[in-house]
């Protein structure tokens, strides 16, 4: 539940930054039940927000959530969800879901971990970015609050864990993405120069990082692993 209500109420920044791109609060409540991934949903507003067609939010949206997929296949798993449960559960597969369920001692309790931080993260989420697409759709003047850096901030926030506790391959990584969409951005359509920015992420398929930040996350510990792998 803490998991959820902190996370949860990160949704007044999205529901600012999506009325700041163009949305109108309904879009955005609809972005936020629909989609139910930050990251990629702050892809989306950023790359309307810029200018950029809806393809290229899209691709870049996909790209953000396509680590979603590999959690579905670990927690199909460790849930033992079929049928509509199991395409309801789906929705609900993010970072936060996923590691309360991978972090409990057996199957039981990671589905009520995940059950219980899906539903609380999930109604934050959706009311807070309402307050925050109404609240910013009264004021007169969006450009004045330069509200147009909430997106991009939240990157930077998100991302500078990873970096603090990455090894060479982490940051060669983020200087190559950036490298690239710095140098595109001039001369391509907004959203292309965040697909380009991805393929930095190929140096992971060179060698082994060197080390730091590699150790075992910490949903991987417990009984909950062993009885999936069984």
């Amino acid at each position: 539940m803490g998991i959820g209500v902190a996370v949860g109420v990160a949704g007044l920044a999205f529901g600012t930054a999506a009325v700041a791109a163009g949305l109108s609060p309904a879009q955005s409540v609809f972005v936020s039940a629909f989609m139910f991934t930050g990251a990629s949903q702050f892809a989306l507003v950023g790359v309307v927000a810029g200018g950029g067609n809806l393809v290229a939010g899209a691709m870049g949206a996909l790209l953000l959530g396509a680590r979603n997929t590999l959690y579905g296949l670990r927690l199909a798993d460790l849930l033992g969800w079929r049928g509509a449960r199991r395409a309801l559960a789906a929705h609900g597969v993010i970072d936060e879901t996923t590691a309360a369920a991978l972090a409990q001692p057996d199957r039981e309790s990671a589905r009520t971990a995940f059950v219980t931080t899906y539903m609380v993260l999930g109604g934050f989420w959706v009311t807070t970015t309402l307050i925050g697409a109404l609240a910013t759709e009264r004021v007169s003047d969006i450009d004045a609050f330069g509200l147009d850096a909430v997106g991009p901030a939240i990157f930077l926030g998100l991302l500078w864990p990873r970096l603090r506790s990455g090894g060479l391959r982490t940051w060669s990584i983020a200087i190559l993405g950036a490298g690239l969409a710095l140098a595109t951005t001039p001369v391509l359509p907004p959203g292309v120069p965040v697909l380009l920015a991805a393929s930095g992420a190929l140096i992971a398929l060179i060698g082994p990082d060197d080390g730091a930040g590699t150790a075992s996350p910490e949903p991987e510990r417990g009984t909950a692993r062993g009885e999936a792998g069984s």
